[in-house]
């Protein structure tokens, strides 16, 4: 049987390059990168290497480039890290609530930190909405700022249905509120980094498709993971802008420039390394403006719309989920209404083809997409969904099948539903 993977919102397989890069740091070069002999030495280098490819794809200096094991605890520093500075900056800040505002729409690595800071009653958290195709209301933002906010933090793509966020234009209006904060004549100020509001991006999804030059995008911090991108899991780094006020969040060692400890996960990291590299081979045909692809993203487009297209003409009442304008070329959620979800997921594995009812971390729950649902989608819509997301290697004839197997499988599942179809 033909296996067709159309998941890579999930992970992705390992790119050849990235895989032969890999593979010396995993037999000869094996030694502990924080030892002063030679083989420690030979590891280091790999790792230098590496933080040199992420420092070109965000346009930063070297040492603002941290490696950690993937975007969850990029995620988890970027937000726990921040707020851990700013409460022990000063110690009438110990019993002080800062104020965090991100999306309705966040990947659970960002929402269940919020959570967290809430429940132990370090932080106060607002939640902005959605419009009904997916993309981030600024003006909430703006408007839910206060005199405590202390970070943003919004994703650049969203994982479940793939809608691109304005984040250059959060980031230039977060530029304007601190000007309003910082009068010039405190810019220098020593306390001065405790007196702005910080940026934060998730873009985990956005790597291989948008511009991530941090000046462009005015963001003061940036998540990245090596498994989206054609290299390993269990890596990721969170690029921390020179200035911005960061704690630890693990202890245990100097690694990291003493902001992540740890032994440094060297086959993992020249894997990033290695995958970031052949992003930024590809990254002088993405338009500055985030407008145009490479050539391999503009293919997976075309693919991504003979698959809308072939399915939404053979399949009737489907809904396309998200905007298709402001949206990566790799992404395709659909609901096919009045069908099952998990149902129509597990008959598509049997024809060896995956797919995903939404985010892959949280595929183990019954509970209907958090993303569909703030986009104001009814909960039976949101059970009707599948993401579909290319890769690299999907091919027109994998399309094809996909095109000439799920219609049966949604007749199938529409005659045994329960339910009346509302279209």
């Amino acid at each position: 049987m033909q296996k067709i993977y159309l998941d890579h919102s999930a992970t992705t397989p390992i790119d050849p390059e990235v895989r032969k890069k890999i593979h010396p740091y995993m037999t000869e070069i094996f030694g502990n990168a924080s030892s002063l002999h030679s083989f420690g030495q030979d590891a280091i280098k790999g790792v230098d290497w590496a933080r040199e490819q992420l420092a070109t794809l965000f346009g930063s200096k070297f040492k603002e480039v941290i490696f950690t094991s993937g975007a969850t605890e990029s995620n988890n520093l970027a937000l726990r890290g921040l707020l851990m500075a700013f409460r022990y900056a000063k110690k009438e800040n110990w019993d002080k609530k800062f104020h965090i505002i991100t999306s309705k729409i966040e990947h659970p690595a960002i929402l269940e930190v919020c959570q967290s800071l809430v429940k132990e009653g370090l932080a106060e958290v607002t939640y902005v909405n959605v419009d009904k195709k997916g993309i981030v209301i600024v003006d909430e933002i703006k408007t839910a700022i206060k005199d405590n906010t202390i970070l943003i933090s919004i994703m650049y793509v969203n994982n479940e249905i793939g809608t691109i966020q304005p984040i250059r234009k959060i980031g230039e209006m977060i530029g304007k509120e601190n000007l309003k904060r910082s009068p010039k004549s405190e810019v220098r100020s020593p306390n001065s980094i405790f007196n702005k509001i910080y940026f934060h991006t998730d873009a985990v999804q956005a790597v291989n498709y948008l511009p991530m030059k941090a000046d462009y995008l005015k963001a003061d911090l940036i998540t990245i993971s090596g498994h989206k991108i054609y290299g390993p899991k269990g890596v990721g780094a969170l690029y921390i802008k020179e200035g911005t006020p960061i704690k630890s969040i693990i202890f245990g060692g100097h690694q990291e420039y003493n902001i992540r400890p740890g032994t440094y996960n060297v086959a993992g990291i020249v894997g990033l390394g290695a995958a970031v590299d052949l992003v930024n081979n590809q990254s002088s045909s993405i338009s500055a403006k985030g407008g145009s692809a490479s050539g391999g993203n503009n293919q997976i487009g075309k693919l991504r719309d003979k698959l809308i297209d072939g399915l939404t003409k053979k399949i009737p009442d489907t809904q396309i989920n998200g905007d298709m304008e402001k949206r990566v070329p790799g992404n395709a959620n659909i609901s096919f209404l009045g069908a099952e979800g998990e149902s129509m997921l597990l008959m598509l594995d049997m024809e060896g083809i995956a797919v995903s009812t939404g985010s892959a971390c949280a595929s183990g729950s019954l509970e209907p997409s958090h993303v569909l649902r703030a986009m104001g989608m009814p909960p039976e819509d949101c059970h009707a969904s599948i993401r579909f997301t290319l890769g690299k290697y999907t091919t027109a004839k994998e399309i094809d099948r996909v095109i000439a197997v799920l219609p049966k499988i949604v007749e199938r599942l529409r005659k045994m539903s329960p339910l009346k179809r509302k279209r």
